[in-house]
């Protein structure tokens, strides 16, 4: 049995995480870190925004576990860290066997339906 306390730890992680994956340039910018590290610089080409406005979105990033900022002083680059995507990715995939078996019953649905007709 799961300890209450670290359920709702848990818990408040993930609502961490889906609320920084809720924004789109947050999630633009985990797609340009998968392919590897980058600097504010670097990640902000594609937005018509401010470098600062870019770094406060990696700013959430960072509190939400899904990236780690260098240390070098002038460049700081980022890069994404699996660990919160995975939790997210976990807590999803329970639901995984609802959505089958909803798909399977409307795929059982449609094949009645159309041996009906035919």
């Amino acid at each position: 049995m799961i300890n209450p306390a670290i359920e709702q730890q848990q818990h408040g992680r993930l609502d961490i995480t889906f609320a920084a994956l809720a924004d789109p340039t947050r999630r633009a910018i985990l797609a340009r870190l998968a392919d590897g590290e980058a600097t504010v610089n670097e990640l902000a080409q594609p937005f018509s925004m401010t470098l600062q406005a870019v770094s406060k979105h990696l700013k959430v990033l960072e509190r939400a576990g899904l990236i780690a900022r260098g240390r070098d002083r002038q460049l700081r680059p980022s890069r994404l860290q699996g660990d919160a995507l995975k939790e997210a990715a976990d807590w999803l995939g329970a639901y995984r066997p609802f959505w089958e078996d909803s798909l399977d019953r409307l795929d059982q649905h449609l094949t009645e339906t159309q041996e009906k007709k035919g």
